[in-house]
């Protein structure tokens, strides 16, 4: 069948043009620039921000030598922050906030007491990495300048600590092994998430259905929101570990991890249809789009015949549940219209500096903007709460890391690309086929991850359009720690094995 698909004039007439279109597209002077083989590369030992880390690094060695804390702690559990990073990445949408934010700060100190008592351990670094800590930084002081500080100072003072996961993970694994497996934590944590979610689906759970405007959606009774409040907060959570889901199915090497990982996914694809979040749906095909055709140009028409047969087979409630979006009608969308309006009005007087982290800092000032007196706690829109709680130099950190992070990771998959390229087309001795063939299953697995890395960051943002997705401290964490993930997937290859 797929080769009378391929042999097909329509297949091969598609297929060219898609190719003309990605190499115009490859060529383009932006695209070019924007995938500079300099970008990403280890940073030299001149760079100010390395040499910064480097002092401090040495310096603590040194105190630590003095007061004997390294042969008192070396080979201690508090040295190995891998450990503490896998449980943190694991148990976060489980436990209760406090608790994650424990473990958040014992990995912290964990990397700090590894680094005292090893000189020769390098701090992981990323073009992103300075962008993050400048972010954090204005985090702080929009918090410590708010027009409440009392009322924003603990959500603050916890949103900067989860900012600075992402440095945390990228310096809790320092192996392809320890990448892998703070990955299929990532899964398996989503996996028992979303497990919940079905037991609440099928058993029944606490107002379920008050996320639902009854009059459109008569055929929808219950939302699962599993262990994380919401359902639309666990569809933000999903959209971050689904991609993941995916590149452990095709890194597998053995059948019956493969077959773990498809149940892993399929659970957690029913546990996202259940939430009925049409923003979540939305992400979803997007990510699933992007992952596709960064794997294979050839999914672009496989896609477009897939959406085209989805119309037809989805029941009818789903089909109208999905179809609802941009429908004013419906109280969810104008609720939200609403809150944007007001949200806006506030920000002309407030662009600037912004308000302030937090709720309470929301709620001083938004219901004299706001619009058909609509009542929230937030903006239902990330972009719109970032320039909210920290002003214009908010949204542009924001956004200077999500640059530098898709940057770093496009321009790893293409390097993982023309490696394989390479070492597909070379010539070589049965004697280094061997190795040749290692090192093309590792850039392999690379690439596959790589991928994961941005589709998965790209559906969590197309849902943030519709919601406040940093509403839920345990999202955050799980988002900003997907970042430190991604970055780690950028440089992979160079990772002892």
């Amino acid at each position: 069948m797929q080769k009378i698909l391929e042999c097909s004039f329509v297949y091969r007439f598609f297929a060219a043009l898609f190719s003309w279109l990605g190499a115009q597209w490859r060529k383009s002077r932006i695209i070019s620039r924007f995938l500079s083989q300099s970008y990403g590369n280890a940073a030299s030992e001149n760079v100010l921000l390395l040499r910064i880390r480097l002092f401090f690094h040495r310096w603590l060695c040194i105190i630590f030598e003095k007061i004997r804390l390294n042969k008192l702690l070396r080979g201690s559990i508090f040295t190995m922050p891998f450990i503490w990073g896998f449980a943190t990445i694991a148990l976060a949408p489980i436990l209760p906030t406090m608790a994650v934010l424990c473990l958040t700060i014992i990995n912290i100190v964990t990397i700090a007491l590894a680094f005292g008592c090893d000189l020769e351990r390098k701090p992981a670094y990323s073009p992103a990495n300075k962008y993050i800590l400048l972010f954090a930084f204005v985090y702080l002081v929009a918090t410590l300048s708010s027009i409440t500080v009392s009322g924003s100072l603990f959500g603050g003072a916890l949103t900067t600590l989860f900012i600075l996961c992402a440095i945390v993970i990228q310096n809790s694994a320092t192996t392809r092994r320890q990448l892998n497996m703070l990955v299929c934590a990532l899964v398996i944590s989503g996996t028992a998430v979303s497990l919940y979610g079905l037991y609440q689906y099928l058993f029944g759970t606490f107002n379920a259905s008050g996320w639902v405007d009854s009059t459109m959606f008569s055929g929808i009774g219950v939302r699962v929101y599993s262990t994380l409040d919401n359902p639309n907060t666990l569809s933000m959570y999903l959209l971050l570990v689904i991609p993941f889901a995916g590149a452990c199915i095709l890194n597998a090497k053995k059948i019956l991890p493969r077959i773990f990982f498809i149940g892993c996914l399929c659970v957690m694809l029913i546990c996202m249809l259940l939430t009925f979040a049409r923003g979540g749906w939305l992400g979803l095909i997007i990510a699933a789009a992007i992952f596709l055709v960064l794997l294979d140009r050839r999914f672009i028409l496989a896609g477009i015949v897939g959406i085209v047969l989805l119309y037809f087979m989805l029941p009818d409630f789903i089909l109208d549940r999905f179809l609802s979006i941009g429908n004013v009608s419906d109280s969810s969308t104008s609720y939200r219209v609403s809150i944007w309006l007001g949200t806006i009005a506030m920000l002309r007087d407030y662009w600037f500096a912004g308000i302030g982290p937090g709720t309470e800092a929301f709620n001083k000032v938004y219901p004299l903007y706001s619009y058909n007196t609509a009542f929230s706690l937030h903006s239902h829109n990330l972009y719109l709460q970032l320039i909210c709680d920290a002003g214009v130099c908010g949204i542009l950190g924001f956004f200077m890391i999500l640059f530098a992070y898709f940057r770093n990771l496009c321009v790893s998959v293409v390097q993982s690309n023309g490696y394989i390229s390479r070492l597909s087309s070379g010539n070589s001795l049965p004697a280094a086929l061997s190795q040749e063939s290692r090192a093309m299953e590792t850039a392999r697995h690379s690439k596959i991850l790589q991928i994961a890395a941005i589709s998965s960051v790209i559906g969590f943002l197309v849902q943030s359009a519709t919601d406040h997705s940093f509403y839920n401290y345990r999202v955050t964490l799980v988002f900003w720690a997907v970042i430190g993930l991604g970055l780690l997937a950028a440089r992979r290859e160079r990772l002892a094995p």
